[in-house]
């Protein structure tokens, strides 16, 4: 139990039905879904619908979806809705302009969309509600107006700058951030809003809002063609899994990183992670080396999956991760592990637990801030910036190509206990996510934490200068240790990430939690 004393949040108790987003009025949206008779993926997708205004720094219908379905008898259903490259995109281009990176904000980096087409699939095969009721909320705070939330204006500063260098006017007010309080509208999305109410997925991928995506990105110097948005398609997958502290793991196979979250796990089993105390030296230095081990795995491999030169049942077994927990040293960094670029990356994660104990566990990017801050010019539609997460290099399996899928950071997570959905969680923060969702999980299975308890406990992870980047709260003992094994900590001036997170108890009661780091909430009914 927390000390109430110390103030923060107490997790959310509730019978019939929970929601935790990373905005209120995402939460309340997707609650009145519930309260009204709607399941839970009727409810998400009003939700993720909504944080797609709200939250434009994070998400929107310019970026990627991707889901996990727990239906109350353990049966799963995942959805990928990751969009492709440009069917024209070639690596010798980029090659040929001696460029080492795809440009974060530029239109080379947008990828296809898939979250509409991905929200449509959902809709079709588990809707109950009329797909048009569940835009509404999203409509009416485009078109009426919404206030700018204490989280969203910090994270709207940091990106100031680069909106103004960009040329993103739309997204500025009087060519600054929008601050607390401020009310920001889009008459162009509400527009393109109302017609993915009234036409479906069409109403995005065919016709006119096609055509000034399209438009918006040749004048760049694209090459997206109409007929790449149109053939885009979401793909009912199979999960990968694995087992930890008595539970079933599962996560979407790539080019998501679920499967290192997944890595990570089996080595936190292997090295006794859970066994040693959080918060402590000894714990901190594990987590990080074993993270670091998992991570280099995912740049060494992770692709499309038609482009993986290694399995990913090899990647995400048992004896593999005991063959990586060799270069494990309890004392030192091991400064040969080789690790990926760490990308910023904003996302939105949500979860909806409905009365029938049906669960959705979702995630809706943009990827960088503001994505590629290219917006669409009549319909208002920002576009993610995906495809920076290419690799400019032959031979690699996720360098850039025709229509093919980049790596990609954002993963939504289930977990079952005997067969049956137990947790529906996932952590947000990018490159992040999969070390956050391993800290998280350990907390609440190994030591017993609350939702709210685990989500709120301090982080740890790595910069792009291999420094070990600390929250604020973990103590000046901490930082010493690890300085005295080899790592270089240095504290983070921001909060790291964000998560939610719905746990059936074992008597049928939900407990829920949301993040205080972002400006969300967890609550039931």
């Amino acid at each position: 139990m927390r000390d109430f004393s110390k103030g923060g949040r107490s997790a959310v108790y509730a019978d019939n039905g929970m929601v935790a987003t990373s905005h209120p009025l995402s939460s309340s949206a997707a609650l009145q879904v519930l309260q009204s008779g709607g399941n839970a993926v009727d409810a998400a997708i009003a939700a993720v619908a909504l944080q797609g205004v709200v939250e434009p720094h994070m998400t929107g219908i310019g970026g990627d979806c991707f889901a996990i379905i727990a239906e109350p008898d353990g049966s799963t259903h995942c959805i990928d809705g990751a969009g492709r490259s440009a069917a024209t995109a070639n690596l010798d281009d980029y090659l040929e302009k001696g460029w080492s990176k795809i440009p974060p904000h530029s239109a080379h980096a947008v990828t296809v969309p898939g979250a509409v087409r991905a929200w449509e699939a959902l809709h079709a095969r588990f809707g109950s509600k009329d797909w048009s009721e569940l835009f509404a909320p999203s409509i009416a705070c485009a078109r009426n107006g919404w206030r700018v939330a204490p989280r969203i204006a910090a994270d709207w500063a940091d990106a100031e700058s680069d909106l103004i260098a960009n040329g993103a006017t739309s997204l500025l007010k009087d060519g600054r951030a929008y601050r607390i309080g401020e009310q920001f509208t889009s008459e162009n999305l509400a527009k393109t809003y109302e017609k993915i109410a009234s036409l479906g997925s069409k109403g995005f991928y065919d016709g006119e809002v096609a055509a000034d995506i399209v438009a918006t990105l040749q004048s760049l110097g694209g090459v997206m063609t109409e007929q790449d948005l149109e053939a885009n398609e979401a793909s009912w997958v199979e999960p990968i899994r694995t087992t930890y502290a008595g539970h079933e793991v599962l996560e979407l196979p790539p080019s998501g990183q679920g499967m290192t979250a997944l890595t990570l796990l089996n080595l936190f089993e292997k090295l006794g992670n859970g066994q040693l105390e959080p918060g402590t030296i000894d714990r901190w230095h594990q987590d990080l080396e074993a993270g670091r081990l998992a991570y280099s795995v995912r740049d060494a491999y992770l692709a499309d999956p038609a482009h993986m030169s290694e399995p990913v049942a090899h990647l995400i077994s048992k004896p593999y991760a005991a063959e990586l927990a060799r270069s494990f040293d309890a004392d030192q960094r091991n400064p040969a592990i080789t690790l990926p670029e760490s990308k910023g990356s904003d996302t939105v994660y949500l979860t909806v637990i409905d009365r029938d104990r049906r669960c959705v566990s979702l995630i809706n990017s943009i990827f960088g801030d503001f994505g590629s801050q290219i917006v669409a010019r009549k319909s208002g539609v920002l576009l993610q910036n995906r495809g920076s997460g290419f690799r400019v290099e032959a031979g690699h399996p996720n360098a850039i190509g025709p229509s093919k899928k980049p790596l990609h950071t954002i993963i939504p997570a289930m977990v079952l206990k005997d067969g049956k959905p137990a947790i529906s969680f996932g952590v947000m923060g990018g490159q992040y996510q999969p070390m956050g969702q391993a800290h998280v999980l350990s907390l609440v299975l190994d030591h017993g934490f609350d939702p709210q308890e685990a989500i709120d406990f301090p982080r740890a992870f790595w910069d792009d200068e291999g420094r070990t980047v600390l929250e604020k709260s973990i103590g000046e003992d901490v930082f010493k240790g690890l300085q005295s094994r080899g790592h270089r900590p240095t504290w983070r001036a921001q909060a790291m990430g964000g998560a939610q997170m719905i746990r059936i108890a074992d008597n049928g009661c939900l407990i829920g939690g949301s993040d205080s780091r972002k400006d969300g909430l967890a609550i039931g009914y």
